[in-house]
């Protein structure tokens, strides 16, 4: 009896402990089931959520639009320019000579018709003095002879030769102060002279440069705009420009243009003046040139990053029933920030201002900031 009860629990022993093991893993299997079921759950309900038809895909898109109200445009171009003077010129003697007196100062005003350079002229006014005697004595015998000639003491002839020595004898002295008029270097008008290059003693030639004398009061601006401005930039045109090193902005008015438009680049010579009493402006500066050409009103203008540049043209996006809708256009003027809009839009019209990248034909839209 004992061994059959012995034997009996010896038999039970290993199904217990097969089923312990397969329980076990039983249970290992369902709690893996349980994580992968968890896991996959946030998956299917997004899943589900986002194809149901209803989601957040069909939401209108939210963006922000202008409506078109009456503005004022005008239209200006923006070119570069340089500064010259009114009026410059390189001193240079008429006779050549020896320097005896330098009367100016670098840097200076002068007046016009004021000696700046003498060259010797010793000889010439030797030369001068002789020629105002003899002339005095041959007026002086003029004199007698025309008194002697009425009462019979000379003849018509030596009177006659009197007289020609006279006037060859004035003839001369002219010429002789031409040629001493020569030997002074004069301002041909009121200016600055710049900086001499020859010193006192100097022998100078025609070719010899003495120095540069310059009016810069008004001063001249030298500019160009493309052709297509060429019968829009007349003379008496204002203008405005810059240069560096001043932080203001000045005036000036066009007085000139040139005959013809330069055929290699395109585009019109043209000059103007500015008053330039104190000198700050300087020939040579670099300018910066604005020319207003006019100004629109009641014009239609939107923002230049409205407008999204197609193969046939420009086109921008507009709020038509709560969706957009794409309209091509025709630019006019354009600005720094806004372009002006000629033909495809109408003062009313909402004009879509964010996100047009991204617009198509009849998304449905929301107005987030109205303008």
């Amino acid at each position: 009896m004992s061994d059959s009860a012995s034997s009996t629990a010896s038999d039970a022993s290993p199904d217990d402990t097969g089923w312990t093991t397969r329980t076990k893993r039983l249970v290992g299997l369902g709690v893996a089931a349980l994580v992968l079921v968890g896991l996959a759950l946030p998956k299917i309900s997004g899943s589900d959520s986002s194809g149901g038809g209803g989601g957040s895909s069909d939401a209108p898109t939210r963006v922000d639009a202008t409506v078109l109200r009456p503005g004022t445009v005008t239209e200006r171009i923006r070119t570069t320019g340089t500064l010259r003077a009114d009026e410059s010129v390189e001193l240079t003697g008429e006779a050549s000579g020896k320097i005896t007196d330098i009367r100016f100062e670098e840097g200076t005003r002068v007046q016009e018709g004021d000696v700046l350079v003498q060259i010797n002229d010793a000889e010439l006014q030797a030369e001068k003095q002789r020629l105002e005697h003899e002339l005095q004595l041959a007026r002086d015998r003029a004199e007698r002879q025309k008194r002697l000639l009425a009462e019979g003491g000379v003849s018509q002839e030596e009177y006659d030769a009197t007289v020609n020595k006279v006037e060859v004898l004035e003839a001369e002295l002219k010429l002789v102060e031409a040629r001493i008029e020569k030997t002074k270097i004069r301002a041909p008008f009121s200016g600055v002279v710049g900086l001499r290059k020859v010193s006192e003693g100097a022998y100078i030639s025609s070719q010899t440069t003495i120095t540069t004398l310059q009016r810069i009061d008004p001063i001249k601006v030298n500019f160009s705009v493309s052709e297509q401005y060429a019968s829009q930039v007349q003379p008496g045109q204002s203008i405005s420009f810059s240069v560096r090193g001043l932080d203001r902005t000045l005036d000036g008015q066009v007085y000139a243009d040139n005959a013809s438009v330069d055929p290699e680049t395109r585009t019109l010579q043209l000059r103007a003046r500015a008053p330039n009493p104190d000198g700050t402006l300087r020939p040579g500066m670099f300018a910066d040139v604005t020319v207003t050409l006019g100004t629109v009103d009641s014009a239609i203008v939107v923002p230049s990053f409205a407008v999204v540049p197609t193969l046939d043209g420009q086109r921008v996006f507009v709020v038509d029933n709560g969706t957009a809708q794409p309209r091509n256009i025709t630019l006019g003027v354009r600005t720094d920030s806004t372009v002006q809009v000629t033909d495809g839009l109408a003062l009313g019209d909402t004009v879509i201002t964010s996100g047009i990248q991204d617009l198509r034909a009849g998304l449905p839209i929301r107005v987030e900031t109205l303008e």
